[in-house]
Parts: structure tokens; sequence; C-alpha cells
């Protein structure tokens, strides 16, 4: 497996658990350092690498109305301040090659949303940066086709790829989960991060925003851990409900301590060569 550096650690094969976590979208300059600060001090108890995670812009909202973000320019500012102030790696969605170049420049990892996946330009623009490239299974996607994204990725030189599973569509407003994805995905030879959060959405379930079930979080990433994951992806607010993006599927801040013992444990027996952080 290719073992992908992201600032001072590495996610993949015989590496401690990485959690990928933070609020959906940066709702301003000072919820998001707080939510980085308090993140900080909950997963700094636990044996686990963590990469904090917003948005500076949802490009993929139900409705126009819903709030997107503060915008590529302000936002990478403020993720500037976490990675300085707190010493946290940083990982947000670009949406175009411009965004992937200044992100690129900037975050230690960038991602690809699901609905962008095979997006060739955008692939090839996020490949040169030569940062690390974390992208999302389409819902429309087996885990076999993901090779292609990878030969796209590969052909600028860029083999720090983290395949990301988060649900495949089945009928209308409901995902479905397939831990047999996992191994799949990581038979390519890449670390598979498992998306626990926005794979119990219900894309559009609530007419002009996306609903979910916020209850099957912690079923579903302790299945994937113990399905063989090399990290997890778990959106964390401390208002859920009041949460400016995914408030039905983002998980609250006091229930992450139970939910990383629990994984912490799992990922030990499921990976008992991996190094001790």
């Amino acid at each position: 497996m290719h073992n992908v550096p992201v600032a001072d650690f590495f996610v993949g094969e015989n590496e401690p658990l990485t959690l990928v976590s933070g609020p959906c979208v940066i709702e301003s300059e000072e919820h998001c350092l707080k939510c980085a600060e308090e993140l900080k001090k909950i997963i700094g108890r636990f044996p686990v690498n963590f990469i904090f995670k917003a948005s500076y812009d949802k490009a993929n909202r139900s409705a126009h109305s819903s709030f997107r973000g503060v915008g590529i320019d302000k936002g990478l500012q403020i993720l500037v301040r976490v990675r300085k102030e707190f010493g946290l790696p940083i990982v947000t969605d670009v949406h175009s090659p411009e965004e992937a170049t200044t992100a690129g420049a900037i975050c230690d990892v960038i991602q690809i949303p699901a609905f962008l996946c095979r997006q060739t330009d955008l692939l090839l623009a996020a490949g040169q940066t030569q940062a690390a490239v974390q992208v999302k299974k389409g819902q429309f996607l087996a885990p076999w086709d993901v090779g292609n994204i990878i030969e796209k990725l590969k052909s600028v030189g860029n083999e720090k790829i983290i395949l990301v599973e988060r649900g495949v569509s089945f009928g209308y407003n409901t995902l479905v989960s397939d831990m047999r994805s996992i191994p799949i995905m990581q038979g390519f030879g890449y670390p598979v991060c498992f998306d626990a959060t926005h794979s119990v959405q219900q894309p559009g379930g609530l007419g002009k925003t996306t609903g979910g079930q916020r209850e099957y979080i912690p079923t579903l990433a302790k299945a994937a851990v113990a399905s063989g994951a090399n990290a997890i992806f778990m959106e964390a607010h401390p208002d859920p409900k009041n949460s400016k993006s995914d408030a039905a599927s983002i998980l609250d801040f006091k229930d992450l301590p139970a939910l990383l013992d629990t994984l912490v444990r799992l990922y030990e027996i499921v990976n008992p060569k991996a190094k001790k952080k």
C-alpha cells in the first residue's frame, strides 16, 4: 500500500487510525477556530492522527437559499490560522481546477467531492499541486471504478491518494454503505477512508435541505473500522441542530469521545501490527 504522508504522519497500512473531522462548512472565523481548539482537546486524548476539515464553500447545497460558506479567500485564511495556531493539518473541498491550484498550495490535503470525482480537469489540477488528494467515490460508482480516478492522478505524478467510501445511491433519498468496498478499493494499493457522516445522509430528503440519520453514525463507523478502513471521516459540530450545513447528519462534539474510544479499540484488534501513537 502507498502510505500517504500528511504533515508529520502517514495514512495507511500499519499506521495509527486517522480521523478527519470538523464542521461541514466554515460558518465564521470565530466558530471555526473554536471548533478546531475543542476538537484538538477531545481527539488529543486518543492515539489517533487528526486532520481538521472545514469547507470554505459548499457548492452542492440542495437549495439556492442555503448557506454556502465564507468563500475561498477568507476560508483559506481561516484554515491557515487553524494550522498555525493549533498545529493541525488541514483539508477542504475544491470544485474547479482553479480552486484546486489555489487550495493545493496551502492545504495539506485537498478533497474532491463525490459528485465531481470523475472530473478529469479537476483531478489533474489537484494532482499537479502535489498535495495529498482525498477523493470521495461518487454515490453512482462501483468500488472497482476508482481505478480510472487513480490513473488520472498518477498521470501527473501524484500517488498521495486517499480514497473515500461514502455510500451509494439506493432509491430516492437513500444511501447504503457496502463495506466490501473498503478492501476492494484498498486492492488498488491506496488507503481508504470511510465517511461515516455523509453515509447517513438522505439527499434532498427534507425538500430544500438534506436529511439524515445521525443515530447510525456510530454503527457505520464501527463497521468500517472492523472492515479495515485506514481512516474515518466524521464531521462534527458543537451544536448540530444549528449547524449551517448537514445539520441532520453531523456528529455532536459530546458524542465523539465515547465513539473514538470504541473505534480505537476496534482498530487495535483489526490492526495488531499498527504503530503506536
